[in-house]
Formats: structure tokens, sequence, C-alpha cells
């Protein structure tokens, strides 16, 4: 087969750049070795999302069980049918499963279900169900995302599970320790938290979530105190033999914790290997594949994008990235460089991050001023019960552009879209706090965060 892109991956950062490819009129072929959708959709993003969803609803049912709340009691504690929710879940994947090759194939992409195995930099074997099948492009995109860090004294298998794995059980652990304090791990293990299950942490740094600054982690420590959540931090996993891991704690003495399951998150690393890209002449960075503003590689034609790239690791980057490239490929003049990318971390509460916090801003030289408004504040937050957490921006002190906001709070993550616009489109605190905002949301408290800022806050 021939073709002017052939695309490898169809993740959020490969499917849209096919996609957009074949609007645009370019004979395009994607390659997916497993279900059209990728890490995001299919076995991350999505399916964790669904499950935190899951998990929130049955926490909320469990409070009007007990005492009440709200006004509102059950007469009994809610049943959890996990297999059930499970099930839900998968339908979830598989609609949108179903409607990512449904844009393709409107699009006009040609999709290859298989493995790609690159001879060089512009021809691979494709191993399919039918046989081999080698395609020849004119250009290539390299979109083959990344995949759970495996720890060589902790291998994935049985009870000592993935993130992957973690997203696929057919029953809520009893017990379940969780190697890492990032993200992934605290959104799973909240989740399964609340689920039933008893969870401990395991991290080897000083504090959780340790990209972000404390002032946006602490209502996250403060959760899981609350909820009676032990994190061990400071500790090193060594080791997991009949359901029970070695440790070693802060102290540096031997401990060991008995569990049903053991979840392994400390990272994730690029799919660099077991397809050929050593046959590519590609240049590296580390670990990673090594790109210029356009996301061109070293090779001619040969582009990468997404988590193979480096960080930040996040499907919307890919996505925009895989946006840039096929429009290049067409003739458009295009680059990928944003102003910055929105992060969430979706725990409990919820955590943004865009831009620069003031340490990271000082660091740089430049002198800022910071607002920051309690969502305690909010009346649309109160009345969803969500008042714990704030609202943080941070401007340049000359001209007031914005360099940075921050927030965390329940349900927060919604405002990711808006924060990211502000920076993306230079905005000053002037700006936002001349858009009206509509009464009564949780938007409000931006304005009133750039009211602060400006130093005259109306509602605090």
């Amino acid at each position: 087969m021939k073709c002017k892109l052939l695309v490898i991956g169809a993740g959020p950062g490969g499917y849209v750049a096919a996609i957009r490819a074949g609007q645009l009129d370019i004979d395009t072929i994607i390659v997916e070795g497993g279900r059209a959708g990728g890490t995001c959709l299919i076995r991350g993003c999505i399916p964790s999302k669904a499950l935190i969803h899951a998990a929130d609803k049955f926490e909320q049912m469990t409070a009007h069980a007990s005492d009440g709340h709200l006004g509102i009691s059950l007469e009994s504690r809610p049943v959890l049918d996990f297999k059930a929710t499970m099930a839900w879940k998968e339908g979830i994947v598989d609609r949108l499963n179903g409607g990512v090759e449904g844009l393709l194939k409107k699009a006009g992409v040609r999709q290859i279900k298989g493995w790609a195995m690159f001879r060089d930099a512009k021809t691979c074997d494709v191993e399919t169900k039918s046989g081999i099948v080698t395609i020849t492009a004119e250009h290539v995109i390299l979109a083959n995302g990344s995949k759970p860090t495996e720890l060589p004294f902790l291998p994935f298998g049985g009870d000592v599970l993935s993130s992957t794995e973690a997203l696929t059980l057919t029953k809520v652990p009893k017990k379940l320790v969780v190697v890492g304090a990032g993200y992934i791990g605290l959104e799973l293990g909240i989740a399964y938290s609340k689920l039933g299950s008893e969870v401990i942490f395991i991290e080897a740094d000083t504090r959780i979530l340790a990209t972000y600054d404390k002032e946006l982690t602490a209502p996250v420590q403060q959760w899981l105190q609350a909820n009676d959540i032990t994190v061990h931090l400071g500790a090193k996993a060594s080791g997991w033999k009949d359901n029970i891991l070695s440790y070693t704690d802060k102290d540096g003495k031997a401990q060991t914790i008995a569990a049903d399951k053991l979840l392994v998150t400390v990272g994730r690393k690029p799919n660099t290997e077991g397809w050929g890209l050593e046959n590519m002449a590609v240049d590296m960075t580390g670990a990673f594949i090594k790109i210029d503003k356009y996301c061109r590689t070293a090779m001619k034609n040969v582009w990468a994008i997404g988590d193979i790239t480096g960080e930040p690791m996040l499907a919307h980057r890919a996505s925009a990235q895989g946006e840039v490239v096929a429009e290049i490929i067409a003739g458009k003049k295009r680059e990928f460089n944003p102003n910055a990318i929105a992060a969430v971390c979706f725990t409990d509460p919820e955590i943004i991050a865009v831009g620069l916090s003031a340490s990271e801003a000082k660091a740089e030289g430049i002198e800022t001023v910071i607002g920051k408004f309690p969502l305690m504040a909010n009346g649309r937050a109160l009345t969803m019960d969500a008042g714990d957490g704030f609202v943080r921006i941070t401007a340049r002190a000359d001209n007031h552009v914005i360099v940075g906001i921050h927030a965390v709070g329940p349900h927060i993550s919604e405002l990711s879209g808006e924060f990211a616009l502000a920076l993306e489109m230079g905005a000053r605190l002037e700006d936002i706090e001349g858009t009206i905002h509509v009464h009564p949301t949780v938007t409000e408290s931006f304005a009133e965060a750039s009211l602060a800022a400006l130093g005259h806050a109306i509602h605090i």
C-alpha cells in the first residue's frame, strides 16, 4: 500500500492528525495495534473518569444513608454491583471507540489494525490478522503514546496492577496499596476508597503530587486525612511476595503491608521500543523523540507528536500537535507554540494548573501580583456543597498580563478551558475584571481573583 501520510497510533494525537489530514484531502492511512482511541479513551482518561464519577455517586448515597445529608436520607445503605459499574464504564468506552472509527471513515482515512514494524523511515510492515501488509508513505506521523512504568522489583502481573488493570477489575479489593502518590495513583486510590477499599499510599517523595505547589495540594491532603487514608511519605517500596509489600519508611526502617492488590503508579514512559524506531534515523532527547516547534524529527517528513515527544504527557497536547502537523503537511503555515497547556488532576478536590506559579515566575525574574479567591465565598459553590478550595491568579506587576492560573476545588476542572483561553490570548487582569461573569456560577471566582490581584475584591 502507498499513501501520502501514514499515522502510527490511533490515540488522541494520531486519530486527530488523521481526521484533519483527511479533511484536507490528504491520502491517509492510520495503523493501530489495539482499539482506536488509544490509552486515553480505552484504558486511561475516559474509563478512569467514569470510575471516579461512579465512586462519587456511591460515596454521596452512602452519606445520605447514615445521618442524612442536605435533608435527604435513605433507609438503607446503597448496594454496589461493581461488575455492572464496570460494564457501564465499558459501554462508554465502546461508544466513543465507535465514534472515533466513524469519524476516521467519514474523513476518508484508511484504517489498518495491526502492529507496525519499520524497515526504514518511510516503510513499515504491519502484522494484521490476514497477514503482513507493507506500507510506504511520503510523510509519517509517529503517535505511539506511552505506557505505565514498571519497577523491576514489582513487575506487573497477578495482584500487582498497573493503571490499566486497575480499570478492569470486577471486584473492589478489600485492601489496596498504591505505590506512588502522583496524579494517577491518587485519582484511582481515592476512587477505590470511595467504593469501599481500605487504601494505603507509599510515596518516595516527601509530599503528595510533588509537581504541584503545596498550597494547591493541601486540600487534597486534608481530604485524605479526613477519610482516614494512610499516606507513607519518604517511603520506598522494595518487593512483593505472597501479597505482602516490603518497603522502607522515612526513617529507613524495614516495614511490610499485606494487601489484596498492589497498584503501581510511578509514572509513564514513551512507547519507543518494538516497532523499529532504531531504523528511522531520528534524534532523541533522553527517552523521547526530539522534535522542533513544527513537530519535525531529524528525518525529513517524519513527524512525532504526543507522549513520545516528552512532557507534558497530556491527551489535549497530543491532539493539538496532531492538528498542527496535518495542516503543515497540507501546506498551511502552522507551528506548535502554545502559551500554556492546562493540566488537571481529578482528585478530591480537583486541581488545575495553567502557566507559572509565583515562585516559578520569580525564578524567571518576573515580578508578580497575586489574587486569590476562596470558593467558600462563592454562592454557587456553596449551593453545590463544594466550598473547599480557591482560585489563584498570578500576573506581571508591571502590565498585569496573566502568567499563571491555579485552582483547587470540587468540579473545578470545568474552568480549565477559560483559564487556558485567558493565557493563550494574553489576557490582563483588567480583561477578566471587565468580563461580566454569570451569577451564580463558580466562574465568578475567577473574576473575583482578578479583582483581588488588583486590590479591590468585592466579596472578600
